[in-house]
């Protein structure tokens, strides 16, 4: 049993110390990959020099099975049914606008508060609409079930010119004072 714990970790030791030799003749992964240990490494440094003049806080995007690969996503909400409460609450360095709305139906997902007018304030009025993924096949439920929430923060620069915030959902609009 010593002698099998012993073999055991020795040949454990050994193989952490293999990763030096991913580019070498002696890895059997590189056997039959028709691509030379030199070739690998100046690929692998190229992309290195590549990635530095990129920024590494911005994922790459990725490729799904999931997803549409049609460059821009788009999105296919609508209005919230009723727009119920809006505030705009001071926080570090701007505004967070929260909306509460009530969907027509039961299961709205992905709330967002959309701008309108491009984010610009017309009048000292910004303008916002509450929209979501609403699903048609569902039931109408109670109200405690159809109630969403989205927020929005705004920096104080952008709230310079602005008095008063609405949002608006599909068969109203509420206005909360800017602060």
């Amino acid at each position: 049993m010593r002698k099998t714990m012993i073999l055991t970790l020795v040949a454990a030791m050994g193989l952490t110390g293999c990763s030096g030799f991913r580019d070498s003749a002696a890895n059997p992964a590189t056997w039959f990959s028709g691509e030379r240990a030199a070739e690998r490494r100046a690929s692998r440094e190229a992309g290195i020099a590549a990635d530095a003049t990129t920024n590494p806080l911005i994922p790459e995007r990725r490729a799904s099975i999931f997803r549409r690969n049609s460059g821009e996503e788009v999105y296919e909400g609508t209005a919230i049914y009723a727009v119920s409460s809006v505030s705009v609450e001071p926080a570090s360095g701007g505004s967070i606008i929260k909306a509460t709305g009530i969907s027509l139906r039961q299961g709205a997902y992905d709330v967002r508060l959309m701008p309108e007018n491009d984010g610009n304030p017309v009048d000292g009025v910004l303008t916002y609409r509450l929209e979501a993924l609403q699903p048609t096949d569902r039931r109408q439920g109670p109200e405690q079930t159809r109630r969403v929430s989205a927020a929005d923060f705004l920096s104080t620069q952008t709230l310079a010119g602005v008095q008063s915030v609405r949002v608006i959902g599909a068969t109203n609009s509420q206005t909360a004072r800017a602060r």
